[in-house]
């Protein structure tokens, strides 16, 4: 079957404007306008689950198989984290200022201390990431602020392929269902659930209607109404929130709440007209990154935290958006590095698992 070079150009646009997002909001709390910032989350990672919905199918055993080698290459990548941020602290902090780290967890508040940060291998981290409790990387702190994605993830593909293999004629309920949990934990905000349930009620549907949607194409005439209908959700929201919800975007995100939940509509509808609709031809640039998103997803957190080192001394020598087309610039091509990088040792990670296999295996 011929791979469909728009889910990997969607898949690379949604990378990039995560990288750009994660700049913005970041090292980018320091010089980036409020207005900037907001305008960032345009494009978010409801992009990914509809994405992933789009290519999903009922077939257990591959989903379940996929998810085993992504979890795998996870604990590779977090194994191959924790001693890069180890050997950083013991090493690289010699060279470098503590400025931006000083920043960061001021502006964090008291549960992030720089004396918090020890030279002392912390073991129990390393367990936690590999379980999913994302325990901060004292040096590359965006890593895990982004990951709660991947958790997600995980939980709303495994309920996901359980709907489309057992329920494939009920789907539209199970949509159903997803909107209508989300809108109740909205409406009765003391009953929204602590943990993963809040998000995996809105981003399942998501998920489903990509599913629902593959292969499909918006007919023309409802392209207008589509977005006619995104235009009166964002004039209800600030007629009824007030213009200060503006600003409270990126607030309603943890977990997923009407405002943000609103916002990212936009991006939903755009990304499904074109589907089926815009034909991309040929690689490039942008369908590179959609081919190893999991492997951009991993660097640019890396990324995201070592360009806190040229904020903090550029800050106050440049215009504002000059330095942040510049940050985002480097940052997208440090993410193109260190991806390349992860791939090869995610490499190296499935050749001794290999060897250790051959190994141990009964003769």
């Amino acid at each position: 079957m011929k791979r469909d070079l728009y889910i990997d150009f969607a898949k690379g646009l949604a990378t990039l404007s995560i990288i750009f997002i994660h700049t913005a909001f970041w090292s980018g709390q320091f010089y980036i306008p409020a207005e900037v910032r907001v305008f960032s989350l345009v494009f978010d990672v409801a992009l990914f689950y509809a994405l992933s919905g789009i290519t999903s199918g009922s077939n257990i055993e591959k989903t379940f198989y996929r998810l085993l080698k992504l979890q795998i290459t996870y604990m590779i990548f977090v194994t191959f984290l924790f001693f890069l941020d180890y050997f950083f602290k013991i090493f690289g902090l010699n060279f470098f200022s503590l400025e931006w780290l000083k920043h960061f967890y001021s502006t964090f508040g008291s549960k992030y201390t720089i004396n918090s940060i020890s030279t002392v291998p912390q073991w129990e981290n390393l367990g936690n990431w590999y379980l999913h409790q994302y325990t901060n990387a004292d040096t590359f702190p965006v890593v895990m602020g982004s990951f709660w994605y991947l958790k997600v993830y995980f939980i709303l593909t495994v309920f996901g392929v359980l709907i489309l293999r057992f329920f494939p004629k009920h789907i539209n309920w199970f949509i159903a269902l997803c909107v209508a949990l989300t809108l109740l934990f909205n409406i009765f905000p003391e009953i929204y659930p602590n943990g993963q349930v809040g998000y995996v009620a809105f981003y399942l549907a998501v998920f489903l209607i990509g599913n629902r949607m593959k292969g499909k194409k918006v007919p023309g005439k409802m392209i207008p109404v589509l977005y006619a209908l995104v235009a009166v959700g964002l004039m209800w929201m600030f007629w009824y929130y007030g213009n200060e919800i503006f600003y409270k975007i990126n607030r309603n995100k943890f977990p997923p709440k009407i405002p943000y939940i609103i916002w990212a509509m936009f991006s939903l509808v755009t990304l499904f007209v074109f589907y089926n609709r815009l034909k991309i031809s040929a690689e490039s640039f942008v369908t590179y990154i959609g081919k190893n998103a999991i492997f951009f997803y991993f660097a640019q957190g890396i990324s995201s935290s070592l360009v806190y080192f040229l904020v903090v001394p550029l800050k106050e020598k440049m215009s504002w958006w000059v330095l942040m087309i510049l940050i985002y610039i480097i940052n997208v091509f440090l993410a193109f590095g260190i991806s390349a990088v992860l791939k090869k040792v995610d490499s190296f990670g499935w050749n001794i698992l290999e060897i250790l296999r051959k190994k141990t295996a009964i003769k």
